[in-house]
């Protein structure tokens, strides 16, 4: 059981406990730099440790703090320096959370993994698929929408099937020290004092972009860190105050200019998907799509792109024009029910 020192994995362990499993939690020390936002402070893993002991199960700790840096901090730096938006805790969970966990369980002979979010794994014709939570508020099949057959046939949700409000009322019910504790809801080596801005700022260099009109091109304004501008910004581009409102609407990363405009020009019919990974086999036709960790869906129709540089990936045509997705951002195609994840892939 991953154990990370929250109250959802508390819980999960509990009921993993409850169905007459033998549990084993283990809390992964993912960061090793500062941190005080998300779940890789000491804190957490003491908190990880005294549930284990509440629960009265054994806790080990494994140190993956060089596949953190190589698959996830790493990545997400170079990203920003190629002007993309990245998702850092899908490519954690990617790579860490269930694909190196999974590996270390292997070596050591346990039977399952099992982890606190709140997603459900559901079958049909043999086929399994990551399938949404009970709690549509905190739903996290987006997150884990990765997860291949081998990894579904060996992994469980246990409290996939709960609200939040019910995991942290059984949390109080059995006095675990994590029932009042909030939620992680930032990055885990972003500090909220230095931010985005000084974690990038210390690792690649920001260049300064004109911010132009995007219908006549008049210069607007300039920003000093053309690496933190992501597609439908509004706030911190340099423009005054009082003004229309005007949003991000295209960077041109290589002549570091910043368009800007009415929030309309964000509007597309079709979206290019890279990069994607289906649960069972690539699916076509009706789906519904989700762009963000907590976004709502919308229909489309997907098709593989046959040529051209998009070749091998899946082109989304939208039912109704969308705004458009900062590259770098992770789509998930959910089936039309909007039940259960098909696949899923990299915006470009």
């Amino acid at each position: 059981m991953a154990l990370s020192g929250g109250v959802d994995s508390s819980v999960a362990a509990a009921e993993l406990l409850r169905d007459g499993h033998e549990v084993v939690g283990i809390t992964m020390r993912l960061w090793g730099g500062d941190s005080d936002t998300g779940c890789c402070s000491v804190a957490d893993v003491d908190d990880a440790r005294r549930v284990a002991q509440q629960l009265g199960i054994d806790h080990l700790v494994f140190n993956f703090t060089d596949d953190f840096d190589q698959h996830v901090v790493a990545p997400y730096v170079q990203a920003h320096a190629q002007g993309l938006t990245p998702n850092p805790c899908i490519e954690c969970n990617r790579h860490l959370k269930f694909h190196r966990l999974s590996e270390r369980a292997d070596l050591l002979g346990f039977d399952a993994v099992a982890t606190g979010h709140h997603a459900r794994i559901v079958e049909h014709d043999g086929v399994r698929y990551v399938a949404r939570g009970e709690d549509a508020a905190k739903d996290q099949s987006y997150v884990v929408h990765m997860l291949p057959q081998r990894e579904l046939a060996r992994t469980l949700f246990p409290i996939g099937h709960l609200t939040k409000a019910r995991v942290r009322e059984l949390a109080v019910g059995m006095g675990l020290r994590t029932a009042a504790k909030p939620d992680s809801q930032d990055v885990c080596f972003i500090t909220h004092d230095g931010g985005r801005t000084a974690f990038l700022g210390s690792r690649i260099p920001f260049r300064t972009a004109t911010v132009v009109d995007a219908i006549d091109g008049t210069p607007l304004g300039e920003v000093d860190a053309l690496e933190m501008v992501t597609l439908g910004q509004r706030r911190g581009i340099g423009l005054p105050g009082g003004g229309p409102k005007r949003y991000v609407v295209d960077i041109d990363h290589a002549a570091a200019v910043v368009k800007v405009g009415d929030e309309s020009l964000l509007l597309c019919d079709s979206l290019v998907v890279h990069d994607v990974v289906w649960a069972h086999q690539p699916a076509s036709g009706a789906v519904l799509v989700q762009s963000s960790a907590h976004g709502n869906t919308h229909p489309a129709d997907i098709a593989s792109a046959a040529d051209g540089p998009a070749a091998g990936a899946v082109v989304v045509s939208w039912e109704q024009p969308q705004r458009r997705v900062a590259p770098g951002q992770s789509v998930v195609f959910y089936d039309p029910t909007d039940t259960y994840v098909l696949g899923g892939g990299i915006a470009g």
